[in-house]
């Protein structure tokens, strides 16, 4: 539901430190127009494509729903880690409905197809972003775009995997509760651990920035 923007801090950080830095802006599954949104696959080859114009290996890092996307790409030749940050990380076949468990209660399918933030702040915040301040979070959670119903139900293929993979608990997530981050960080082969909520990249840009920069 997030775009770039998201990532404006963290990238700020490792820049100073060094690091070239590659965003994607938006996932065609997530927009304001209901109609032109598309499903993981779209998702992936949109990513695959940013790949595949770079002329160097990456660190793919993934968060939320963009673990997802990162696991198909799991096979991809310029990846040479990749970081889930409090990301799903599905097994061949499974969606994030299935590893959720159906549809969490801060988020609310609409009739075209499309899932939005729910309009209560209160279980927004505290889902979401509960180590912001009130005027951060309302900032934050404002600029949220709807989300494809249909990507949340699509089915991973998680190809392969030929490179290493670090997954970041976020301890005080209460989007994708701790329990499910650790069960599914056991398949990691690293495990990084930072005290903050859902949005990790808002509320801990140097902490994150330092754990990325140390892969």
């Amino acid at each position: 539901m997030s775009g770039g923007w998201v990532w404006d801090d963290l990238t700020e950080r490792l820049e100073k430190a060094g690091h070239r830095v590659a965003v994607v802006d938006q996932l065609p599954s997530a927009g304001t127009d209901p109609a032109s949104l598309g499903d993981l696959h779209a998702d992936a080859s949109h990513v695959r494509a940013i790949l595949d114009s770079l002329d160097e290996s990456v660190v793919l890092v993934g968060h939320s729903y963009g673990g997802m996307v990162i696991t198909e790409l799991a096979d991809h030749p310029k990846v040479r880690h990749s970081v889930y940050l409090t990301a799903f990380w599905p097994r061949r076949g499974q969606s994030v409905l299935d590893l959720l468990g159906g549809a969490p209660p801060w988020a609310v399918l609409r009739d075209d197809g499309a899932v939005q933030i729910t309009d209560d702040f209160e279980l927004a915040r505290d889902s979401l972003c509960a180590d912001l301040n009130r005027e951060r979070a309302r900032e934050v959670l404002g600029r949220l775009v709807p989300h494809s119903a249909a990507a949340l139900g699509t089915p991973s293929t998680a190809p392969n995997r030929g490179h290493p993979t670090t997954y970041m608990v976020a301890t005080q997530d209460n989007a994708i509760p701790l329990v499910a981050q650790e069960a599914m960080a056991v398949n990691a082969d690293d495990v990084v651990r930072l005290p903050a909520a859902h949005i990790v990249q808002i509320s801990l840009p140097d902490e994150l920035a330092q754990a990325l920069g140390r892969i």
